[in-house]
């Protein structure tokens, strides 16, 4: 019997969150995101999805920038070259366990 023994590449285990890799993907097809916005579409809570993106941006994956529309603060997100790269990288890891 032939077997192949197939290899697995390593998946990023801070991609690999599944609210870590929404926000991700929201950011890869936006300019930027606001707080607000993130919060809508993930579904999460205000304290998971700050303790994420804290995650995101401890590992230069994403820029947070923090200002005042009007009296109200807001929180902006923004993806950074070195997080398209480790997303790009994750997908791959990724696709090694499809094929």
């Amino acid at each position: 019997m032939n077997e192949t023994v197939k290899s697995f590449q390593p998946l990023d285990p801070l991609l690999h969150s599944e609210l870590r890799l929404a926000v991700m993907s929201i950011l890869l097809g936006v300019p930027e995101a606001d707080f607000v916005f993130l919060k809508a579409q993930t579904g999460a809570t205000s304290g998971n999805l700050s303790v994420q993106i804290d995650k995101l941006q401890q590992a230069d994956y994403i820029e947070v920038s923090k200002c005042f529309n009007g009296k109200k603060p807001q929180t902006i997100c923004r993806i950074t070259d070195h997080g398209r790269e480790a997303f790009k990288a994750y997908v791959e890891a990724l696709r090694s366990y499809l094929h």
